[in-house]
């Protein structure tokens, strides 16, 4: 007897996965009226390790939606231990204002958002001194992404133009580093 190709169990929960998260927590017509605000700011993302995509109101003004932070640090979770952090919410004021700047609806690619501790002492051992070892994503503070159809220097200027933090380019691995910290960049 033949195995099937693939587990319709995976299959399902793979492409499922990322609508049940985006809509965790809040019920619909919840979340319809938060998107019908004139000040509702949302984000959307898909996570190129995990293939789960967001999209979510995550502040009204400058009121910042609990349930929303509590879906956003889920899913920028360590994906290498799966352990969730506490995301800065003034990460996703800034890269609101990122995308304000690039006039750009499509969602951000995420490359990387929190790490652990353990995995970030293993990706220094690992990739030749690329990663800090007191890196902000360890705190929640920091995120490195793309944004499709946007250069990656467009993005790089626009994030310098913010002076909201920390801005790396990583031409070669083909990301953008933003961070909350203090205004620096490399």
């Amino acid at each position: 007897m033949t195995k099937p190709p693939s587990d319709p169990r995976r299959l399902f929960l793979r492409h499922t996965g990322g609508l049940v998260l985006a809509g965790a927590l809040l019920p619909l017509p919840a979340r319809a009226a938060l998107v019908s605000l004139p000040d509702a700011r949302s984000l959307s993302f898909e996570h190129t390790h995990t293939g789960e995509r967001i999209a979510l109101v995550y502040a009204v003004g400058d009121q910042f939606v609990p349930e929303s932070l509590a879906s956003l640090n889920h899913f920028l979770r360590d994906h290498y231990s799966g352990q969730v952090g506490v995301i800065d919410p003034q990460l996703f004021a800034l890269l609101y204002r990122l995308r304000q700047t690039l006039c750009c609806a499509a969602p951000f690619q995420v490359i990387s958002g929190y790490r652990s501790p353990a995995t970030n002492a293993r990706l220094r051992q690992t990739r030749g001194g690329g990663v800090a070892s007191h890196s902000l994503h360890m705190d929640g503070k920091a995120i490195d992404i793309r944004l499709p159809g946007v250069a990656l220097s467009d993005l790089r200027d626009a994030a310098l133009s913010l002076r909201a933090g920390g801005v790396g380019f990583y031409a070669q691995e083909q990301f953008v580093h933003v961070d909350t910290g203090r205004v620096r960049d490399w």
